[in-house]
This record gives C-alpha cells, structure tokens and sequence, in this order.
C-alpha cells in the first residue's frame, strides 16, 4: 500500500463523531514518514501520525465511480469505512436499503413504508438472476427457490439483526415471495395459510418494546414445503426461548404481549361480556409499561385480523373463546392480592373478585386454588407436609403459574398452526426461514441474553464456515494456488459456553444443589475458567458478574436470576388444581405433563418442543420421564440449538443481515456509530475481511478486455482474449503477485482495480483533451474564417454606402446653406423692425412710470428717515442693555461651570490626599490655598448673582417706559396720517383716471387675445374630436375583433370539451371492455381448471347453448359496424340461457359473470329502444301483408290501391330503417351511458322526433293514397299501355342495373315510355305523374354521378398507392445507402458477413413477396375458371330461353308488383351439405386435426371458417334447428379443445384467432341485415340466412375470440420474455459506448453478446416471424394492429420495469442505447406500414425514461424541462430513475439530492399513481371491426388434403 499512496490522494481516518472522516493527502508518502500531511473534506488540514508500533497507514478511499455500488465486494478497496461510506451513500442519497455483501443481504430499515413490495415487484424479479437485479429480499428468495428446484437441495434464509432492525418484515416478505411465485399444488390454498400464520404469531409472540413496536419475542423457524412441482404443499413452525417474563412484568415504555391488549380493546363485543375484560390500564400485567397504546395501531381491528387467521387456520369459534378464556384468566390472575399474615405466611381476602373470576373461566374449585396460591407442598424421605409462604414467594409463585399457563397455551397454538399447515403430499424439499434474535448488549444482561448471544456465536461459526468454504470453492474451480486464509473461529468461545464444565454445566449443576444460589455458581464459574481462558473476565467492581468475550463485542452478564430462569419452577399443586378443571381445554394444555418428551425429538405435529417446563414433583421418580421432566431451559435450548445447526447444516444457506440506521425510529437516518456496531455484530466485516484477504476482485477475461481496452494498441489485440489480457497486465501491473490467472476469470489483489481505473481515467482524459482541443481549434478557424469573410463584405457595403451618403450630404449642405442666407435675412429683417417699433412705446410707458416711481420714492425715503433716526435710536439702546444684561449672565455661568469643574477636581484629589502626600511633600499648602481660592470664588459667585437680580429689575422699569413711549409716537403718528390723507386723495382721483384709460386699453386687447384664442381653442376641439372619433372607430374595431376572437375561443373551447368528452366517453368504453374481458378472461380460466378437475363429463355440458330466434330474412338488428367489437348481447335471453351450464361450473364467478351481463345489457337498452320501435313498424307492415293474403281476390282499382298502399308502407319503412340506422350509428359513435340513458336530452330529443315523424306520415300517407287512387280510375278509364308504378320501386331497379349500357337503355326506354298527346301532358301533369317521371331522372343522374365519382375515388386511390411505391422505393434506397456506408466502416471481415447477411435477407424477403404473388395468381386462375363455368352455364341457359329478345325498355313497362321474383336455381348455390352423423368427422379432420403449418400457405385464408359458414348456411337452408346448433356448438367446443392442447403454440393460436373472427365476419354479412349488407355484391346477398336469426351465437363467437386473443398475447409474452431484457438492455447495440463496470460477487449478466445471449435482432427476427405467420393466417389488418401494439407495450413495460430495479443500468450511455433501440423498433413499424396502430405511443415512458438518462440535471431549468418532458412517467419512476442514476465513467457527475427534491416539488401536485413499476401483464381490450370478405361463397373449392369428402357442394 505504499506504493499505492502515491496515485490515491484520499484516505479514510479514525474519528470519535463520525467513526471515519475522509481526509485527502497534500503531500505524498515516502517510505520511514511518521507523519502525514492531510486535509479534511470541510478544508481543515492535520498531520496524522501514523501508529509507531504498526505503522499502518490510513485506509485509501474508493474512487467516486466505485462508491454507491449494489456489491460492496465490487469495491476496489474493502475495509471498514468503505463498507460504511458505500452503505451511507446507497441509504441516505439513493434511498436504497438493500446492500448485497457477497453472499450476504444487508438490509437496512428505511421506517417508512416503501412501494417495493408490490406483486408487481414480485413478477419483475421472478425468474431473474440474482446479479442482474438491484439487491431486494426477493431477489434472495427468488434465489433459494431457483437453487432448490436447480440442486435438488433444501434451503434455509437466515434472517438476523438486533431488535427493530426489521427481522420479522423481511421473513413475511420472504415467504409472502415463495407464496406468490410458487402457488399451491391443491386447492387449500396453502399459500394463504402460511401467510396467516403470521398474524397469529405476531399477536401472542411479538410485543412493544423501546426500541420496536412490534418486536418478535421468540425465535422462530419456518420450513416451507414444496412438491415435486415446486409448488407450497405445507408449512412446520419451531419456536425459540420465548420471553416469558414479559407476560408477568414491562418495562418501562413497554407492552405485555398484543393479544392481551388486542383482547381488552374488543371487550365490548357480546361473545366477550363472560370475559369480564376491561381497559388495560386495569390490569396489573398491561399497565406496568405505563403505554398500552400504540400511535397508528388499532387493536381491535388487529383483533378482527387474529380471528380471521384463526378462522382460516382451522381454529374453530369454539377454540378461540377457548384461547380468550385462558388468556383473560390469566390477565385477572394477575390482579389477585395477597394479605401478609406475618413474615413466613399471607392469605387471599374472602370471595377475592379476580381470583373467582379467575376461577369461573378456569372451571377450578376457589377454595383449592386459593389454598395452593398460599402454600406449599414438601415431601421429605419419611413424610410430606404442607407449608405456608411469605406474601413475596406468593406473588412470585403466582407469576411463574401465569407464565407457565401462557408457555402451554403458545406451544398449543404452535402445535394446532403447524396441524393446519401440515399436508399429506409427501414434501419433496423445502425452503426454511430462520427469524431470530440478534446479538444483543444491555446495560444488565441477563440470562435471556446470553442464550441469544450463544445462538449468535453458533449461527456465526456457521456463517463463517460458509464464507470460508465458498472462497476455497472459487479459488479451486479456477485453479488458483490456495493459501489459508485465517478467518476467526469461535470455536473456543462456544466452548466455554457448551463443552463440558462449561458455563451451562455448572449452571445446571448448580441448579441440582440443594441450597444453589447465583453467588456460589459465579464463584465456581471464576474458580473454573478465569485466567484460564482467555475469553472470559471477572469485572473488577463485581463479585457476581462475569464478562465473555464474543465475536462481536464484549458482554457482562449478571448472575442474579440465573439459577431461577433456568430451573422455570412452578409449584406442582397448582397444577393439579389446573388438570382437575371442568375446562376441558385447558386440561388439554396440561394433559402432557407426565409423559413429556424429549426436546431433541418431535412431536407428531414436527415441532420440537423447546421450553418445557420443570415441575417439582413430590417425589422423586426414577423413571426415564421424570429425568427428561427435570430437563433446564439452557439443557434444552442448547439441544434445540445442535438440531437448528444440524438443520441449517444440511440446507444451502442464504443470509440477510438487518441493520438499525438509528435508534429514535427517524426515517432515513443514518448513524454511523449504530451501523458500525451492528455490522460488526452480524459478520458482515469478517466476510470483508475474508475476501479482502486473497484475490477481492475478480473478472472475466472478456470484461476485462471490454473496459480496459482503451489501454491497449491495435497490434496488442490478438484473436485469443486470454492472451491479450495477460500481455497487457503484465504491462500495466509490475508485481506479478497483485494479481492471478484462472481458467474464466483474473483474480486481482486489494487496490488494483482502482490503480487500473485511474490508468484508464487518465488515458480517456487525455484522449478527451486532444479530441476537444483539435475540435475546439477546427470550430474556431472555421468560425474565424467565416467571420472574417462577413467582416469584409460588411465593410464593402459600408463605405460604398457611407460613401454614397457623403456626396448627398454635401450637396444637401450646399443647398441649405443658401436657403438659410436668405431665410435668416428675412426673419431677422422682420424682426427687427418689430422690435424698433415695440421698444418706443416700452421706452415712453417706461420713462414716465419711472418718473413717478421716483417722486413717490423720494417722498417716502423722507419720511422714513426721520421715523428712522427715532427708532434706531431706541433700538441701539434696548440693544445695548440686552447684550450688557446678556454677557454679564454668560459670565456668570461659565465662572460657575469652571468653578464647579475645579470643585470636582479638588474633591478627586482631596479623596486621594494620602497618595499625594506621599508622593510630594508639600501639596497640603497647595491644597489650603486652592481652598481658599474656591472660597473667594464662591464669594464672587454670589455678588455677580446679586447683580444679576437688580440688572433685571433695571430691565423690567425700562422696558415699561420704552412700551408708553412707542404708544405716544403711534398716536402723532395717526395724526399726521390724517392730515396727509387729504393731498392723497387728489393724486388718487388723478391715477384713478389714468387707471381707466390702462384698463380700456388693456381690456380691448384681452378682447381680442381671447377671440384668437376662442378661434384656437374650437380648432383645437374640432381635432381632438376627430382624434376621439378615430380612437372609437378604433375601439369599435378592436371589440368587434375581440367579440370575434372570444366566439371563435368559445367554439374552439366547446370543440375541445367536445373532443375531451369523447375522449372521456372512448376511455370509459375501453375500461368497461377491459372489465369485461378480464371477467371473460377469468371465467375461461375457471373453466379450464372445471374441464380438468372433471375430463369424463361431457363436452357439450360446458358450451352455452343459445336458443334460436326465427325470424323473417328481412328483419334487422341495425347493429352498426363496431358494435359487435364490443362484448354486448343483443337480447337479455343469452345471460339468462347461459346460466344454467355456467353454475354448475364456477357458481362465484358465474354470478359475477351475470352481472358484467346485465350490467352491459342496461347499457345496451336504451339502444335497442330504437330498435323496437322499428320492430313494431314492421310487425305493423307484415300484419298488414298478412291481411291482404288472406282477402280474396279483388276487382282491379281495389287490388291496385291495397297494393300501391303497401308499396307504400315498404317505402315508408324502409326509409324509417334508414334513418334509425343513422341515428343509431351516431349514437353508437359516441356511445355512453349518459347519452342513451332513457331521460337523457338526447334520447328525449330522439323520441320526440320519432313521434312527430310518425304523425306527419300518418297524414302524408292518406294524401298520397287519395292521389294514387284517383289516378289509378284515370288509369283504367284511359287505359294506356304502359302504366308507371312506384317511384320508389323504379329507383330500385335502375339501381340494380349496374352496367352502364343497362341504365342507358333504360333511361331511353323511359322517354319513349313518356312520349304522349299534349292533353296527356296536362293529364299527368294534373295528376302529378310527370313528377313522379322527374324524380326518376334525377334519380338516374345522381346514381350516374355516383358512379362517376366512385371511380374518380378509385383513381385517386391508384395514384395514392403509386405514390406510397414510388416512397417506398425512395425510403429503401436510401437504407441500402445508409447500409452501405454502415458496411464501409466496418472491418473487411465484418463487411463481408454484413453484406452476406444482407443479400440472404434481400433475397429471403423477394422469395417471401414472389410466393405470394404466386398465390394471389393462384387464386385468380381458380377464379376466372369459376367464373367461366358459371358464364358458359348461362349462354346456354340464355340459348335455350326465349327472354333474348325482350328489351330493357319492354321490362319495364310490365306492371311490376311488390312480390318476390323467384330466382331461377343455380347448380351451386355456395353451401355444403353433410350428414348429421359425420358431424364429428368434420370437427375432427377440419379442427381438432388441421395443422396450421404447411396447409394454411397452401390454401386461401380462413378456409375452415368459410366451410363450417357454408355447413351452417345449408342447416339454415334446410330450416333444421337441432342441425345448426349442434354444429355451432360442436365447432367452439372442437377450438377451446385444440387451444387447450396446443394453446402454447404461436402459429396455432394466430391461426384459429384468424378463422374465429372470419367465421364471426361471415355470421355478421350474411345475416340479412342492413347494416352489414353495404358492401355485398347480389349475388352475396341472395347467400343470406333465412331461417335463423343466430346474434346470441355471434356474441358466444365474439367472447371465444377474446379469449383467443388473450391467449395469444400470452403467448407472445412467453416468448418474447427471455429476449427483451438481454436485447433492449443487456446487449451493446452500438459496440463500445459503455464499458462495463467493475463486476462484484454477484457477476451480471454480461452485456457482450455470447452465443446464447438475445440481442436486439432476435427481438426484431421473432416480431417478423409473428408478423409473417399472422399476415399468412389472413388475420384481419386491424386485429394485427391491435396484438403489434399489446407486443411494443409488455416490450417497454418489461424494459422500463427491469431499469427502474438496476441501478447499473442508469447510465447516460444506456440512455443511447435504448433510444437506438427504440429507433430500430420505430423503423420496423415504418416498414411494415404499422405506424398508426399505437405502438409507437405504448413506448413513450422508455423512450422518456431513455432521454432522462440523457439530459442536464443541474440547474432549476433543467429541473423544469425534465418535468415537462417526462408526462409519461410517474413521479415515482422519474424520482427512482434519478436516484438510481449511475456513472460509468469519471467525466459523468451523480444527481445531487437537492435537484431531485427540486423535481419532487415540481411534481407534487401531479395527480399520477405511485406504482411504481408498469402492469406488464395488463392487455388492452380488443375490437373486433367488421371486415366483410369479397370472396364469392361458390367459388371456394375443399382441398383434398383435408379429408372432407363426405362434404357435397349444393
């Protein structure tokens, strides 16, 4: 490791907080340095001083590529805080809590529940590898069960940790997997039951603790058995050291045992009022904890879940009050009190209320039970006497028996557990797991600690043993030297403990003394072992403790209660009183007292009996049993233990190890200190510290080549990879002992492969920089040049225009200049005789104001002087005394200030006099002199305060004689004023006067100012008029634009509301079909399972047998087009019909059957509402015919009325038909419950039309019938020779002529017809038969039209296709190109095999395309010689006839009558006759014998359904009822028996999916009704049935080819399984993009693609297979659509699933290769033109899943992108595909936990489902539309190959 200081920078340090702190190195290490500069990660640096006797250096840290790794044995360096660090890091940042260590599963509790333990989970890891998962406990059960049915051998899952590190959670989820995966063999349901063992056992064996709500208090061992079959037969539970003390005493914080308070929680119910329960709080033995409730936990629901296990497990009502009376006995026994008589003796009050309590429900005497609580028995040699006890040996007495009565009543509940699980199919093998305690360390240990801690060191020792043995094992198959590796070995410690005079010895010896006690036995316990063996220690401050070193820590256990726990003593008399008891139950529990038996043996049930009890007896027995009797708790446990050893020895172990990351039950938290303790505690180091002893990495030679292929040169790689990897290490890695060859694998010492990766990083790194640089470098010459070349065109451009701009400036200059010179001339010329002028009359106004200014400032300047002199005169005075008054205050203030200053000063000093005289001798007279000084001042201050009082008298007088002076001045003052008024007067009136003529003048120019601005002001009004005017036309415009835009907003919103409801509606639909289906699904599976269970009963009691509805062959059902896709019945006859064989079948999932039934059939009602309201239309017709048949024989204005009225209602009906038909579709359309619901508004709406309808034809139709009736007396009067009938009845015809030449002739025919006088124009024109003539000829035209148009269609259709060739054409040659430029990167060999393989599929495809054109020529041929017979037939039927010569024109004139025209017989009328006793025959050569390989290319798709269609259609002809539906049910039962044969076999399944829906197809074109009769040729329609009316069979058609179809998507996931995960994500599509990552124990599957392997070319081989045979069966083009699109959806669902639960499949370069992937997929859909069926959209959450591998996840945008991004994702999938997100190189950065919280926050109100893995066994629900067939029925010949010759054509 020295060495290896040098390239590792950081290292792990010892630390008190943290247990290790990561530190990096500043300094490099030379070898004799006994300090080591360091830096800590928070920047703080430190010099480590390095241990100077060791000298070991500090543990070197793990690359950052390494760390949250699935394997911890996949670390580089495997010590203790690399163990730590990696487990921190899964736990905390990547919120994994499963670990694998090697073999072992660490397991660490999240306390929060977690959605990985959903049947979702359990399908994805069923079947898998364990490497190729992320580690689960299922992958470890999935795991012992494949070893089990692989090796032939038992299993066990050692399941330990300490208490609430989730033991019990991961042993039920263990065999929750096993009761998944495997299923029961019988019917019992087995799996059930061994799961509701668990509620029972929890309920009486699990209590709360401080550390665990829910704390197993006993040890147990499952074995759960398995048949031949792997499948669970049965089930056998032992149980270890059950904690009985809890039942008598709690801690604090603490429960007694759940059922207790699970009991006093459903007191309340009736069968418990004779329990006489109260709350816990009442009972002595649920209330010492002080918390009988836990938070979130109901005991009484948890009571209801107890009883129902009970219940399931066969413990009858009657034994579980059973169970509850022993179990209240026992609370009320623990309330009896005892009264102290005197110190040896105590008594029980009289009629004690718990204690007859206690008695009633025990059916025990009260005298005798009160006796034996206060006494004892005591038998000597000679005598027995009975003894009294003190009031403590009572209360203790009476504890053991509650104790003793619960250990019986567990054992029996255990017993009669194991009796209900037990089964009587011999157990082929069995899977164990082992839920027991861990090692546990308390502040007092005590005797139940130490067997725990010595089941530990057992368990350990064997673990050890494993590890050990599993390494040699690998070293031996590769052929490595073995040198012994020293692992610890226990072995001396169980010594101490087991061997004899061990720790158990001498404590049974001890409990054999007489007058044993705890003391006398430590005593013998230090004469023994102390200083003799080195593990076990006195502590210094005990004499009655012992201390034993274990392997995982020290432990002091206290003596006291050793020899009582060990003995279990209760009093024998108190259990005879018990044995006496009317209670035969508990009678029961005690009746094996005497005859106990071994606890090394078992009892009949299997369950070996581990805490018996001792009894004391009165005498001593010499019998065999009475030694067994007196066997000791630690006696036993240490026998059960040997045979738990002995059991785990002869099974393959599997271990998990359960940690407790805190002690405060916080979610998420990890504390370092805890972890390590318990790690240390379970092994999980020591398995560490074994590999880390020999070689700890190891890899294959082809991963290794694979990643470290970038260190070698193209001439170091040679053909043998072994070779190559040699020569390279021995290259890189100098020491040859580092590292080892073995026959698969190199085997590298601890460190190498982080020096290796180093290595690599910096080679990547340099290739990177000189990747970037020569990029970099080409971009900016690029970038330069072509800026440089815009640069100088800019500049061009520029100065020509800056040069163009010049000269017009300085012609502009020029010109402007010479304006201004004159303009400026001008202005100011203008100017400046205006200003002359104004600056005279400024200069007059002016100078005179001025001269009056003047006067009149010279008169005041005078008066004020003298005013002026006075007044500063006073002024200066007051001035004066103020500034006296105010100077001499000053003064006074700032003396005071200072003398006050001095004072203080003086007082300091005087304060601190001593000092000074001291210091100078001399300062006292200073200081009398300052004194005297602050004297005089005090003085002084006092006569300045005196003057400054008579200064403010002074003041005061002044002021009074100064305020009567100023008055006396103020009245001359007025005076004067007066007398000056008078001249002023004068002067006034003279500038009053001049004032007038200012403001004459002054108001003639406002007047104008005024009118020009009025002028200005309307000018300006009329334009901000005009301006408002514009701004409201404006506004009109934008509100008529707004109003637009709002209605055209509204009618988009009210289109897509529209849309979004028929969304809405098409989504309910498909859910109510996927209901449905499944149901269907469900039924067919039940039925199955019926047809097993009973072979000898007959076939035909399983089929439905409908009735048969006869029917005239003009009646429709107006089924549209794709209602039959839709599992609908057409009548409410068929559920009730089908019930009666159903019943007999599955009676629970008939009914529910029934109900889908009528549920679908209410739904369907208000449809058929329309239907019958057609119906009595008919009825109505048909009656009216019927009517006439009978009449006699009319004369003829009569019979042509009756008939004319009939054509009549034909019409009126048919166009009824018509448009109910439409209504009908529209409805069907956009079908949901809310629309068709009887009161909806549609269907009132609908109603009230057909009404109104109806009335006004009533009325419409007595006119006409008038009308016809008078025009047919005018017929009969004028007789004419041609007589024209219906309008209705003409149109028919003409439509039937299909031949142009036909219609032609028809429509001149019709003119000549026509051709009459003048008079018989205004004849028919009267009558309205002209009319009639009118709208025959627009009838013709639009028929003509139509035609015209059809072909128009046609042609464009042709174009169309032209179109779609010629862009084939395009597309494949650009795939030619892009392949050849593919082929031309590849290396020569390569090539070669590329463009081999090419050519074969090129040529493989043009031989596919070439037999099917051959076929389709086959075909033809066949067709045309058909053709020709029938067409030669009728030349010589049209010879020998004599209608050649009859016109067109002639045809028409015959009176034509609304009677069926009898056809004439043809020789082949395309039905196939048989006999009823070859029936089987036919079902057998034409079903049950036909195989689809080889006779389906040869023959004309769905052949065998156009047969048994023709078989039916002759039944049908022959109006045999027993025929056809003897025939119908003959063929579903002949196809359910072929799918039930061959039903794993692709092409079989394809094929009869194909032939069911053609059969379906031709029961739906042939049925006669309007609806599907639209595309049928005459001649198709004449093949109609006649007789049968078979909707109720169609269904039955319809649901057998549901369960077809499922059938087949079962198939195809059964094939396609294997490939998708080792194709789509396994195999490296695009070679050398990710390099695989250091491998752990657990190797994965490798990702370079071996022989066996799939790639992704298998997936797209087995799709074209699918693909070729579906096409080749004739399946309909829209089924294909639909089972592509079920096939890309369990492939994405599959891939995604598998990424979401393998973290070393979330890489960036994993993200690339699934999107390649996908891409591949895309295209094959683009060649087989499938695009618009779906599947592309069913891989929208991998693609979206691919491309957030891909994307930036840093920054908030990046966060808001993903968001928007992943829609097709759930939060949870995106949240674990960023968790799980791992680099497979160091340039990649983790997902830090902020940004994936900042997603989680974007994403919380996202309303998605938090599954998170995708239902990949989910199928969409399937439609069958209606594709009706072309092929002529008489045209279809039988091949011989089928053997049906006892078929005759008719």
């Amino acid at each position: 490791s020295h060495c290896v200081l040098m390239y590792t920078k950081r290292v792990w340090i010892p630390d008190p907080e943290e247990v290790w702190k990561s530190a990096e190195l500043l300094k490099d290490y030379k070898q004799g340095d006994k300090v080591i500069q360091l830096r800590l990660e928070e920047g703080k640096e430190l010099e480590y001083c390095l241990d100077p006797k060791t000298k070991e250096l500090p543990h070197l840290r793990n690359p950052d590529i390494l760390v949250g790794e699935n394997d911890l044995t996949a670390l580089s360096y495997l010590h203790e805080p690399a163990v730590l660090h990696n487990l921190k890091v899964r736990f905390i940042d990547s919120k994994l809590i499963y670990t694998y260590c090697g073999i072992v599963l660490v397991a660490i509790n999240p306390y929060e529940q977690l959605p990985i333990y959903g049947e979702d989970i359990i399908n994805a890891y069923s079947g898998q590898n364990m490497g190729d998962m992320d580690p689960h406990i299922f992958a470890v059960a999935e795991e012992a069960y494949k070893q089990m049915a692989r090796d032939e051998r038992n299993q066990s899952i050692i399941v330990s940790g300490e208490s609430g590190a989730g033991k019990t959670v991961s042993a039920k989820y263990a065999m929750r997997y096993f009761a998944t995966v495997s299923g029961s063999a019988s019917e019992a349901n087995v799996e059930e039951k061994v799961l509701a063992s668990n509620p029972i056992m929890e309920s009486i064996g699990n209590a709360k603790t401080t550390r665990n709500d829910n704390s197993s208090r006993f040890g147990k061992y499952i074995e759960i058995g398995f048949d031949k079959r792997y499948r669970i037969i049965g089930a056998n539970m032992r149980t270890y050291l059950l904690e009985k003390s809890r039942v008598v005493f709690q801690a604090e914080e603490e429960r007694n045992y759940h059922i207790f308070y699970q009991l006093c929680a459903s007191a309340a119910l009736p069968e418990f009022k004779t329990l006489r329960l109260g709350s816990a709080n009442y009972f002595h033995y649920t209330k010492q904890g002080g918390s009988p409730v836990i938070d979130g936990i109901d005991d009484a629901k948890e009571m209801v879940h107890t009883r129902q296990a009970c219940t399931l497990l066969g413990i009858n009502d009657l034994y579980q009050m059973g169970i509850f009376r022993i179990l209240a006995g026992i609370l009320h026994l623990g309330n009896v009190g005892f009264t102290s008589r005197d110190a040896d003796s105590c008594t029980i009050p009289h009629k004690h209320e718990p204690l007859t309590i206690f008695c009633d429900l025990m059916g025990v005497e009260y005298q005798e039970m009160s006796h034996w609580l206060c006494h004892r028995k005591l038998a000597t040699a000679s005598e027995t006497y009975i003894k009294p006890i003190s009031k403590l040996q009572a209360i203790n007495a009476r504890d053991a028996l509650a104790k003793h009565i619960y250990a019986k009543l567990f054992n029996w509940i255990v017993d009669h557990v194991n009796k209900a699980l037990h089964s009587t199919i011999k157990q082929h093998s069995f899977i164990g797991v082992l839920d027991i305690y861990g090692f546990e360390t308390f502040e007092i240990n005590s005797f139940e600690q130490f067997c725990i801690n010595y089941a530990n060191e057992k368990l350990q020792q064997q673990f050890n043993m494993h590890v050990f043995k599993l390494e040699q094992e690998e070293y031996m198959k590769e052929q490595i030297p073995w040198t012994l590796i020293d692992f610890y070995d226990n072995q001396p410690c169980i010594n101490l403990i087991e061997a004899k005079l061990g720790i158990l010895d001498l404590l049974d010896e001890e409990c054999k003394m007489p007058k044993g006690s705890d003391d006398s036995w430590a005593q013998k316990l230090y004469n023994t072992h102390l200083k003799k063996c080195a593990l076990f220690e006195k502590p210094r401050m005990s004499n009655k403790a012992f201390i034993i070193q274990h392997f995982a820590d020290k432990v002091e256990y206290q003596c006291e209660g050793f020899l009582e726990k060990n003995k279990d003593t209760v009093y024998e008399e108190q259990i005879k009183v018990l044995k006496s008891s009317k209670f035969k139950m508990l009678s029961e529990l005690f009746q094996d007292e005497e005859k106990a038996l071994s606890p090394t043996s078992a009892t009949p049930s299997g369950r070996t009996l581990l805490s018996r009890t001792a009894v004391k007896p009165t005498k001593d027995k010499l019998g065999q049993a009475s030694k067994e009797h007196k066997k000791t708790v630690g006696h036993q446990f240490r026998n059960s233990l040997h045979l738990l050893m002995e059991t785990l020895n002869a099974t393959t172990p599997h271990y998990v190890r359960c940690i407790k990351p805190n002690d405060f039950k916080f979610p998420f938290t990890f504390d370092e200190k805890r972890a390590v303790q318990q790690l240390r505690a379970c092994g999980v180091l020591e398995t560490i510290r074994i590999s880390a002893a020999g070689f700890p990495s190891r890899w294959t030679y082809q991963e290794f080549f694979s990643r470290y292929r970038v260190l070698m040169k193209q001439k170091d790689v040679l053909s043998d990879r072994k070779q190559t990897c040699k020569n390279l290490l021995e290259k890189l890695i100098l020491n040859k002992d580092k590292y080892q060859f073995g026959k698969t694998k190199i085997f590298f010492r601890a460190g190498q492969v982080a020096y290796l990766e180093k290595i690599r990083a910096d080679k990547l790194r340099v290739a990177c920089i000189r990747i970037q640089k020569t990029i970099r470098g080409w971009l900016m010459r690029k970038k330069y040049l072509r800026m440089r070349k815009a640069a100088i065109t800019i500049q061009r451009y520029v100065r020509g225009y800056q040069a163009r701009c010049y000269a017009k400036f300085l012609r502009r200059t020029r010109a402007a200049i010479i304006i201004q010179k004159f303009q400026r001339m001008y202005v100011v010329h203008k100017r400046y005789h205006l200003m002359r002028a104004a600056t005279i009359v400024l200069q007059s106004l002016l100078r005179g104001y001025i001269a009056r200014n003047k006067y009149q400032r010279m008169l005041r300047e005078h008066k004020a002087i003298i005013i002026q002199k006075h007044v500063r005169g006073w002024l200066a005075r007051v001035c004066y005394r103020r500034s006296l008054k105010a100077i001499v205050y000053l003064q006074c203030c700032y003396r005071r200030m200072m003398a006050k200053r001095e004072l203080k000063k003086l007082k300091i000093e005087a304060r601190s006099v001593e000092r000074y005289k001291k210091l100078n001798i001399g300062m006292e007279n200073k200081i009398m002199q300052l004194q005297r000084k602050v004297d005089e001042q005090n003085k002084d201050y006092k006569s300045l305060l005196e003057k400054l009082t008579n200064l403010e008298t002074t003041y005061n007088t002044e002021t009074e004689k100064l305020r009567s002076d100023v008055e006396r001045l103020r009245m001359s003052e007025e005076e004067a004023k007066n007398a000056t008024n008078r001249v002023n007067t004068l002067q006034e009136e003279i500038t009053r006067l001049r004032k007038e003529l200012h403001q004459t003048q002054s108001e003639k120019k406002t007047i104008e100012e005024w009118a020009d601005k009025y002028k200005q002001e309307t000018e300006q009004l009329v334009s901000e008029l005009k301006e408002q005017n514009t701004l409201l036309k404006k506004e009109k415009e934008e509100l008529n634009r707004f109003i637009h835009d709002q209605a055209k907003e509204m009618t988009e919103t009210m289109e897509k509301k529209l849309v979004e409801e028929t969304k809405q509606l098409e989504l309910d639909l498909n859910d109510e079909r996927l209901r449905y289906q499944n149901l269907l699904n469900e039924f067919s599976r039940l039925e199955e399972r019926y047809e097993d269970l009973k072979d000898d009963v007959n076939l035909m009691v399983s089929i439905p047998k409908p009735g048969h509805k006869r029917t005239d062959s003009t009646h429709s059902s107006n089924e549209s087009e794709y209602t039959f896709s839709s599992e609908i019945t057409e009548t409410e006859d068929l559920p009730l019909r089908m019930e009666e064989p159903s019943e007999k079948k599955a009676p629970l999932d008939m009914s529910l059957f029934l109900k889908l039934q009528k549920r679908v059939t209410e739904l369907e009602q208000e449809k058929q509402s329309l239907q019958d309201e057609l119906d009595r239309k008919e009825e109505q017709a048909l009656r009216t015919k019927t009517r006439e048949e009978e009449r006699p024989p009319m004369r003829g204005a009569e019979l042509e009325y009756e008939s004319l009225k009939r054509q009549e209602l034909e019409s009126e009906n048919k166009k009824l038909k018509n448009e109910l038909n439409e209504l009908q579709k529209a409805l069907l359309e956009k079908s949901s419950p809310e629309v068709t619901a009887p009161g909806a508004p549609a269907y009132r709406v609908l109603l009230d039309q057909l009404t109104s309808v109806s009335e006004e034809l009533e009325v419409r139709k007595e006119e006409v019938l008038i009308l016809r009736s008078q025009l047919v007396s005018q017929k009969e009067a004028i007789q004419p020779k041609n007589t024209m009938t219906d309008s209705t009845v003409l149109l028919e015809d003409v439509q039937k002529m299909k031949d142009k030449g036909e219609i032609a002739q028809a429509y001149i025919g019709l003119k000549e017809t026509n051709r009459q006088s003048l008079q018989d124009y205004h004849m028919l024109n009267e009558d309205g038969e002209l009319w009639l003539v009118y709208e025959g000829l627009k009838q013709t035209n639009r028929l003509l039209e139509s035609q015209l148009q059809s072909q128009k269609k046609s042609h464009d259709n042709e174009l169309e296709a032209l179109r779609g060739e010629i862009q084939s054409l395009k597309e494949e040659n650009n795939r030619q190109q892009q392949l050849l430029a593919q082929n031309l990167q590849l290396p020569p060999e390569a090539r070669i095999e590329a463009s081999l393989q090419h050519e074969i599929t090129r040529l493989t495809n043009e031989n596919l395309d070439l037999m099917e054109q051959l076929e389709k020529q086959d075909k033809t041929v066949r067709k045309l010689k058909k053709q020709l017979k029938v067409f030669a037939k009728k030349i010589g039927e049209l010879e020998v006839g004599q209608m050649e010569n009859i016109s067109p024109g002639q045809i028409i004139d015959e009176p034509i009558r609304p009677v069926n025209i009898p056809r004439k017989e043809k020789d082949f009328q395309g039905m196939l006759e048989y006999k009823k006793d070859d029936e089987p025959k036919l079902v057998k050569n034409l079903i049950l014998d036909l195989k689809p390989r080889g006779i389906a290319v040869n023959m004309i798709p769905g052949l065998p359904a156009y047969i048994l269609f023709m078989c039916v259609r002759h039944a049908d002809y022959l109006n045999d009822d027993q025929k056809v539906r003897s025939l119908l049910t003959s063929t579903i039962n002949g196809i359910k028996k072929v799918l039930k044969k061959r039903g794993d076999d692709f092409e079989t399944v394809s094929f009869w999916l194909s032939n069911t829906c053609r059969f379906l197809h031709c029961l739906k074109q042939y049925s006669g009704e309007e609806g599907f009769m639209k595309h049928n040729t005459p001649r198709q329609n004449e093949h109609c049935l006649t007789n049968f009316d078979l909707a109720e069979y169609r269904q039955v058609l319809s649901d057998l080819a549901i369960q077809i179809y499922q059938q087949l998507v079962r198939v195809l996931e059964n094939i396609l399984q294997p490939m998708i995960v080792s194709g789509m994500l396994e195999h490296e599509t695009i070679q050398g993009v990710s390099g695989v990552k250091p491998p752990g124990l657990r190797k994965r599957t490798s990702s370079i693609a071996d022989e066996g392997t799939y790639t992704l070319d298998s997936i797209i081989r087995q799709l074209n297979s699918f693909h070729i045979v579906m096409c080749q069966h004739g399946m309909d083009p829209e089924l294909i659509k639909q089972v592509v699109k079920q096939t890309f959806y369990i492939t994405g669902a599959v891939t995604l699933n598998n990424l979401l639960l393998r973290k070393d499949m979330c890489s960036w370069s994993k993200g690339m290769q699934i999107r390649y992937n996908v891409s591949q997929l895309e295209e094959w859909l683009r060649d087989k033109n499938l695009m618009n069926s779906g599947a592309k959209e069913t891989l929208e959450p991998l693609i979206q899943a691919a491309q957030l591998l891909q994307v930036k996840k840093k920054t908030d945008e990046d966060a808001e992108a993903i968001c928007s991004m992943c829609n097709a994702l759930t939060t949870a999938q995106i949240v674990k595909v960023l968790n799980l997100y791992t680099p497979v190189n160091e340039f990649e950065e983790r997902v830090s936990i902020s940004f994936i919280r900042t997603i989680q926050m974007r994403l919380r109100d996202r309303k998605d489902s938090p599954q998170l893995l995708m239902d990949a066994k989910h199928i969409f629900p399937v439609t069958f539309p209606f594709n009706p067939s072309s092929l002529a029925l008489e045209t279809i010949q039988i091949p011989a190959s089928l053997g049906l010759a006892f078929i005759s054509r008719v």
